[in-house]
């Protein structure tokens, strides 16, 4: 899970017809590695929303095929629907999920809007963190007038596209294209039958705010008999509280559309608070489509942190904290390979992690080249993070340790992470394998294939080096948390942080063999000089720090065992 991941939503003017709708959806599922996460399709909007989510090439390559396809299929001349609109595909929004930058996004955005209006002729607007101007930055403003106004704006300098034709196009009007932060669509329900009250705590909360009123209730207003608008506690955060007729109860709902500075879990327990004032009560809540993995873990966080536990906990227990602490699964269980992205992306693409322990020992065994000792090596150091995490869990909550609380719970947060990375290098060990041995299969008949051949080669031996690298890095920082659980954890876990360091070592040393075995490979001068220089440094550190770790469990444990032999009385033994 190293790779970066983005998220594309485009929006297609078109919600009712079912062949043209998945005449577009079968374009995103032609593309290897674009991953068709959901689509949503609205009869009295006639608009779908579709969610495409992978690594940025193909997810680009999908979000350009989506608008190609689309503005062959649909005609804007002929098109209503609730929803505001100004194209055959809408909007098209690029999101970071994992690994990706927001400046990342806008280049992705660009990238793709220039293509749209240079190979589609279609009229291209940037918009929010890609806008070009900041009057483009609202969608609102760059779909004003929506695609009946377009005739009159395109042509002139004020409307100018970004991409594309400066000149109307009836059939696939224009198309905006952006780059924002992931949309959390959330829904807080209460026992309430009136749903006044729950639309006032939404005003509350909403950034947009509400007119300020005084003790009395009425309405305060300015010197201009203008209505003073007190804004709401959250940014980023719209929302509206209404009845639901099937569930019989009222419901907050939110659009959360920037979770870094605005968290779920932050908007639920201030809610709590806001209810019982109005003397309302929260029964659970819902996440309407997909969440970032990161939204869910710092939720987890944030209630294990309430109930003055250890933070570092295994993401999975910090997912079922958060889920199980805001009531999530009222209206049904909560799949984390369903609700979250980062889990829809990479179901089934890591076997090897999810065998037994027997299975992958008896994988290795066989005949098969790979999974070989990359893997092995990262499922060390993966070993060696997941007592270096074990050791905070038993000593946090103990009021002798009170003074290193805090350093040891950011250190067990670091070691889940750090398991989490070399877990997942098992796989990526067997994954650069399997490319290097597919370019070593590449015909090579003429010179030109020759020639394509020998990149490949090198550029899949270069990423089989690389993924050890990052092992032995891991497993160097690996043995740093190791020495933390040993010197300062719980003393009866002591030897859990040495077996930590212990195996921690063994997967650098073994990570180390296989950035040797890959170099001597390349004819890469300078790759091959920065990478070995990096190497040596880092197994030597491994070394001399495991070293000093294990110097000083065996000295205190020997000592120990010296003291207690002399209050120790003799036992008959059996």
């Amino acid at each position: 899970m190293n790779n970066k991941i983005i998220e594309c939503v485009p929006n297609i003017s078109e919600g009712r017809d079912r062949e043209k709708i998945e005449a577009v959806l079968d374009e995103i599922r032609a593309v290897p590695g674009a991953v068709l996460l959901d689509a949503d399709p609205g009869a009295d909007t006639n608009r779908t929303v579709i969610t495409i989510a992978g690594e940025p090439e193909p997810v680009m390559e999908a979000a350009f095929r989506v608008v190609k396809k689309a503005s062959e299929l649909i005609d804007m001349s002929k098109h209503s629907g609730a929803h505001p609109r100004m194209g055959a595909t809408d909007v098209c929004p690029f999101v970071p999920v994992r690994g990706a930058t927001m400046d990342d996004c806008v280049e992705y955005a660009k990238a793709v809007g220039e293509r749209i209006g240079r190979e589609l002729d279609i009229p291209v607007y940037l918009y929010e963190n890609a806008a070009s101007r900041p009057e483009r930055q609202n969608l609102a403003e760059v779909r004003k007038g929506e695609y009946e106004a377009l005739s009159e704006k395109l042509g002139t300098d004020e409307w100018k596209p970004d991409f594309g034709p400066n000149e109307f196009r009836p059939q696939p009007g224009a198309t905006a294209v952006g780059a924002r932060e992931f949309l959390i669509a959330f829904n807080i329900n209460f026992n309430a039958r009136d749903h006044k009250r729950v639309h006032r705590i939404a005003k509350m909360i909403r950034e947009l705010g509400c007119p300020k009123r005084d003790e009395n209730g009425v309405l305060v207003r300015d010197e201009n008999g203008e209505q003073i608008i007190e804004p709401g506690i959250f940014k980023y955060c719209k929302a509206v509280g209404w009845w639901l007729e099937e569930q019989k109860m009222a419901q907050l709902s939110m659009n959360l559309t920037n979770y870094k500075v605005t968290p779920v879990h932050e908007v639920y327990y201030k809610v709590l608070e806001l209810a019982r004032a109005q003397g309302l009560v929260v029964t659970g809540s819902e996440l309407v489509g997909l969440v970032p993995l990161q939204a869910m873990v710092d939720a987890g966080r944030f209630f294990t942190r309430i109930q003055k536990r250890c933070e570092g906990a295994p993401i999975d227990r910090l997912i079922k904290m958060a889920v199980h602490s805001m009531g999530m699964e009222e209206f049904g269980p909560f799949d984390p390979k369903k609700k979250i992205v980062e889990y829809a992306i990479d179901e089934a693409e890591r076997p090897l992690i999810g065998m037994t322990i027997a299975e992958f020992a008896s994988e290795l065994a066989s005949d098969s080249p790979a999974p070989g000792g990359g893997s092995v090596a990262a499922l060390g150091g993966a070993m060696g993070a997941g007592l270096a995490g074990m050791v905070p869990n038993l000593t946090i909550g103990k009021r002798q340790f009170l003074d290193v609380k805090e350093e040891l719970n950011a250190s067990a947060i670091e070691a889940q992470d750090l398991k989490d990375r070399l877990l997942n290098a098992i796989d990526d060990d067997t994954f650069a394998f399997n490319k290097l041995m597919d370019a070593f299969r590449m015909p090579q008949g003429t010179d030109e294939e020759k020639d394509i051949r020998k990149k490949a080669i090198r550029n899949a031996t270069k990423g089989a080096t690389l993924v050890p690298l990052q092992t032995l890095r891991d497993c160097v920082r690996t043995i740093d948390l190791a020495k933390i659980a040993a010197t300062k954890g719980n003393p009866n876990a002591m030897s859990d942080g040495g077996v930590a360091a212990q195996m921690a070592l063994a997967g650098a040393e073994g990570a180390y063999y296989n950035v040797l075995i890959n170099l001597s490979n390349l004819k890469l001068k300078k790759f091959k000089a920065e990478v070995s220089e990096e190497a040596e440094a880092l197994i030597r550190s491994a070394r001399e720090k495991t070293k000093e770790v294990a110097d000083f469990i065996e000295k205190t444990l020997k000592s120990e065992i010296k003291r207690a032999a002399t209050t120790d009385e003799d036992e008959e033994e059996d």
